[in-house]
């Protein structure tokens, strides 16, 4: 029907007739509770004190936009997840089935486009079958059931449920003020604008506000898409909707759909062959899970955690963490992420590999997230549990790949990070480059033995920490990961040290350094520490250069990123756009994307990196068919295995190890169906990233990386010895000499860039 307003009566006549339906009712002696009879009609001496009474009750009500669900997305618009106190999405009338239109008027109210809110004649008639013994007959129209819901559901999202009344609870006060109001309503909005709020209002049982998201549980399909014996059936149940929930009594539901057809039919907005067929038809439900909260999130469940956890700590969606929660909970958000389902399916699915959800008996970790360079965009956030699991599976609420607070201190669900091992080293070597030195200047990988005595340089606070076998105290000199009797302990390039994962030769590195600026270029790529965001890596104790301190997967992977991107930091971000039910673009936190990093140092860097995955390098199990870079990583005792790297357009850190309790080895562990007595961080963790890498990284830049400058590379050539010409030696003859020697020098190039290539 048109949106035009049919009333028959203004609001005078309404009050006359009430106050004839009051005197009927005066006359009778019956208080009838349920047609909203004033008491004080009853006592009164002159219906117009009633009529006195009824003019001073409020006819203003704000309807404003009822309780929405509010969707989190990924970044091609598909959904993840679903938050909601009421299910309920609001859609126009005009994106509502005409059968659905029809049919709740057919059966909730019949003259709906004639009357002006109040049905006078359903009124009279239900007074009158009272009077003569028939018993309560309902006389609400779909304006005061409108009205009704809307009070409701309006304390029932502000949290105010002790307002709430229910039928026999209402006292005659609210019933009359539900009269007016609807009549008020009627004078406010349109006949159709009013249905529309009715349909996107009403319970329509299993949690189900509002026709859309009744149509979709019940039928999965949208609710202009409801045919004619769907339609009758969602109508038959608003006005019980425990009695005639279609799962839980469908007998109950089909008689009261079929009733709704005969009104249809009788009404004339069906023929004769439309009601045979309809009432002919099965219930046929098509039920569809209803996904509340990330719990029950299509893909994705902790990233969903994170990004919940993100806005409701960030005052720029409330002034308090209620206020903000209401909204995510209410306010029909739309919440875009950055999230890439290709790459999320393709981390979730390595779990299987190696520590599958339902066969991890001795509960390993694993953990594989993803970031884009240049962009800061949380690509893919995957980890081997669920928070709800079937029965029998390992749960936990923890993200393994977060911290666990921000840097307000508000949660972030995270594991607060694990000790990173090796993959640490690469931010030493960047100050070592970005202090000057060269990655083919050479250090002595041979020293083992830094003696307490020995002071650490430290401009911004103090290092501590030795190792040396004479010292009763230690008793252990530094070693390499191949033992104290292996072949690694000699000279190096600083670019060999770091592919070869050499402890002595990072420890040879650092000794020339000033610990606080290798400090200052981990927090320039935003390595922080896990557990305490707002503090820099803690490197108190020269063990922190070699990993002992702990990070989160998520900052690893982001902090390779500015290595990849050129030395470009962009802060994690995980939300692209966040738009309010009218359609309104609320703030989002940018990546705040600069150059922290000298692009010339994040070159060299990368080649060092590279060649982890070439030949004779600690990752070279590991390689990729893209250009990539990588380090390996891991603890003492395999608690806690690695692999970070990444290609041009995605940089990925890969964790396998103990998250309950951080200092159990995994070693022996059952993990991609063996036990193995050692694990290191290209065992698991390096084969989890390379299938993963192999898989995904050609959906994003693979280009090569940028070569660094030859003045970062090699050592400076020391200058031509010119000798002094000999009496009666010609000026030529020493000529001659320095084009030798600049001849040999030359030659020292080639063989340089001989060791580059390699």
């Amino acid at each position: 029907m048109a949106a035009k307003k049919h009333p028959i009566f203004d609001t005078a006549t309404t009050l006359g007739k009430l106050v004839l339906f009051l005197g009927v009712s005066t006359i009778c002696g019956v208080l009838v509770a349920g047609l909203m009879v004033p008491a004080a009609a009853l006592a009164s001496t002159t219906t117009t004190s009633s009529i006195t009474l009824f003019d001073e009750l409020p006819d203003e009500m704000n309807v404003g936009t009822p309780a929405q669900s509010s969707k989190i997305l990924a970044s091609d618009g598909s959904l993840l997840a679903t938050f909601y106190d009421q299910n309920r999405t609001e859609v126009p009338l005009e994106e509502i089935s005409p059968f659905m239109k029809d049919a709740i008027v057919a059966v909730e109210d019949a003259r709906y486009y004639e009357h002006g809110g109040i049905d006078t004649r359903g009124l009279m008639r239900a007074v009158s079958s009272m009077v003569q013994g028939g018993g309560r007959q309902g006389a609400s129209t779909i304006t005061q059931q409108f009205v009704n819901n809307v009070i409701i559901q309006t304390y029932a999202a502000d949290g105010e449920y002790d307002k709430i009344k229910l039928g026999a609870d209402k006292g005659v006060g609210e019933k009359v003020r539900e009269i007016k109001l609807a009549i008020a309503i009627e004078k406010k909005y349109s006949k159709d604008e009013i249905l529309q709020g009715y349909l996107n209002w009403v319970l329509y049982a299993n949690g189900n506000f509002g026709i859309e998201s009744a149509a979709y549980n019940y039928f999965g399909i949208h609710a202009k898409d409801l045919n004619l014996q769907q339609s009758a059936l969602l109508a038959g149940v608003v006005n019980s909707p425990q009695i005639y929930d279609p799962i839980a009594n469908p007998e109950n539901s089909l008689t009261r759909r079929n009733l709704v057809l005969d009104h249809m039919l009788d009404q004339g907005m069906i023929d004769a062959k439309q009601h045979k067929d309809a009432v002919a038809a099965k219930i046929d439900l098509k039920l569809q899970p209803q996904r509340n909260g990330c719990t029950s999130a299509v893909r994705a469940e902790y990233f969903c955690e994170y990004v919940s956890n993100l806005f409701v700590n960030d005052v720029a969606y409330g002034k308090t963490e209620e206020d903000r929660l209401k909204l995510l909970l209410q306010g029909g958000l739309t919440i875009k992420t950055t999230l890439d389902p290709k790459l999320q399916d393709a981390a979730q699915s390595q779990m299987a590999n190696f520590t599958p959800m339902d066969n991890n008996p001795d509960k390993v970790g694993q953990a594989i997230v993803s970031v884009q360079p240049k962009t800061g965009k949380i690509l893919a956030m995957a980890q081997n549990t669920k928070m709800a699991p079937p029965e029998g599976q390992w749960k936990t609420d923890y993200n393994f790949a977060v911290d666990r607070l921000d840097a307000k201190g508000n949660s972030l669900g995270g594991s607060g990070g694990f000790d990173v091992g090796s993959t640490i080293k690469p931010f030493t070597f960047a100050e070592w480059l970005n202090s000057g030195h060269r990655t083919d200047d050479t250090v002595n990988a041979s020293v083992r033995r830094y003696p307490q005595s020995r002071p650490w340089t430290n401009s911004c606070g103090s290092t501590g920490g030795f190792y040396d076998s004479s010292d009763p105290q230690v008793a252990e000199d530094l070693q390499n990961a191949d033992g104290p009797d292996g072949i690694y302990y000699r000279t190096y390039t600083a670019r060999q040290g770091l592919a070869l994962s050499l402890n002595t030769a990072t420890m040879a590195t650092a000794a020339q350094l000033d610990i606080c600026n290798i400090q200052k270029m981990m927090t320039a790529t935003g390595i922080h520490q896990g557990e305490d965001v707002t503090q820099p890596y803690n490197v108190s104790s020269i063990s922190a250069l070699l990993g002992s301190g702990a990070v989160a997967p998520l900052t690893m992977a982001n902090a390779f990123a500015t290595f990849a991107s050129g030395g470009i930091y962009c802060a994690p971000i995980a939300l692209l756009s966040v738009t309010n039910a009218k359609g309104d673009k609320l703030p989002v936190p940018g990546a705040n994307c600069k150059q922290t990093v000298k692009p010339e140092v994040a070159a060299g860097v990368n080649m060092a990196l590279q060649q982890v995955l070439a030949p004779g390098g600690s990752g070279y199990a590991i390689p990729l068919q893209y250009p990539a870079g990588a380090k390996t990583g891991t603890t003492n005792d395999s608690q806690h295995t690695w692999t970070t790297g990444f290609t041009r357009g995605v940089a990925t850190s890969s964790w396998v190890g103990s998250p309950e309790l951080k200092d159990q080895s995994i070693n022996g562990k059952l993990i991609a169906g063996q036990r193995i007595p050692y694990v290191d961080g290209s065992t698991y963790a390096g084969k989890a990233w390379q299938g993963y890498m192999n898989q995904i990284a050609g959906n994003y830049d693979v280009g090569a990386f940028d070569p660094p400058p030859a003045s970062i590379v090699y050592p400076p050539a020391p200058p031509p010895v010119v000798e002094k010409p000999k009496p009666g030696q010609s000026q030529n003859d020493s000529d001659q000499k320095s084009d030798d020697k600049g001849q040999q020098n030359n030659g020292n190039n080639k063989d340089n860039n001989k060791d580059k290539k390699d």
